[in-house]
């Protein structure tokens, strides 16, 4: 079943337009009578079968709805330094998303080196990774924020961790089920250079543990493709 995406959905009918009209008609030459899946970005799929393709719209019918469609049962923040090399940031949002992170939050620290986030561009790159990995829901790609900007924010958050080499009082998640029962959790990962000292003192000081991924040196982007997947259940 191929994936589309639609904000444009009421009881019975779904309506797809714009970027998603080209990829139906053009790319994938969908044509009426067709049953295709579309996802609304906040957690429903519908399959529908399409009974109009016009100019610049395509309608369709609804057949059947499907509620938490392919989406964990808990919800995943991961708030990442940015990187210098843009595709490796890119390759992150694409792969947590196809894992099944909720949010992403570009994050500036100490040691980030560039300054500014392709937002739309990571935006857009969530949302061909919900749809081509089956998901229901479409990860927010937020602002860039700074590390001092998030720690105010943490309260928003159920369950805190902060990446870190140190074993010890680490968070080890495969030993600790208390960490998997939490249904919203955070998760910081540092840039090339990790976290400062003092931010990961402040960080703990916010009420978030340490989490320990294992002896290997991990780049940024792999700790984060991991630590999504530990904790996504």
């Amino acid at each position: 079943m191929d994936y589309f995406y639609s904000q444009n959905i009421s009881e019975k009918e779904v309506i797809i337009d714009g970027d998603e009209f080209a990829h139906l008609t053009h790319v994938m030459r969908k044509t009426s009578g067709d049953i295709i899946r579309v996802v609304d970005g906040l957690g429903t799929a519908f399959d529908v079968r399409l009974n109009e393709i016009k100019k610049h719209t395509a309608h369709g019918t609804i057949l059947q709805e499907f509620k938490h469609h392919n989406e964990p049962s808990n919800e995943i923040a991961i708030a990442v330094g940015i990187l210098k090399n843009p595709s490796k940031f890119d390759f992150l949002v694409e792969k947590t998303t196809e894992l099944g992170v909720r949010k992403i939050i570009p994050l500036l620290t100490e040691r980030t080196i560039p300054t500014h986030a392709k937002i739309d561009r990571w935006q857009k790159l969530a949302l061909s990774a919900m749809k081509q990995s089956g998901r229901s829901f479409l990860p927010v790609v937020e602002e860039l924020t700074t590390f001092d900007d998030l720690l105010k924010r943490n309260r928003e958050y159920e369950y805190k961790l902060i990446a870190h080499e140190k074993k010890n009082p680490g968070v080890h998640i495969q030993h600790d089920s208390k960490v998997l029962g939490h249904k919203n959790i955070l998760i910081l990962i540092g840039p090339e250079g990790g976290f400062s000292d003092d931010e990961v003192e402040r960080s703990v000081s916010s009420g978030f543990k340490l989490l320990f991924l294992g002896d290997r040196r991990l780049r940024t982007e792999t700790a984060a493709i991991v630590a999504a997947a530990k904790l996504i259940v």
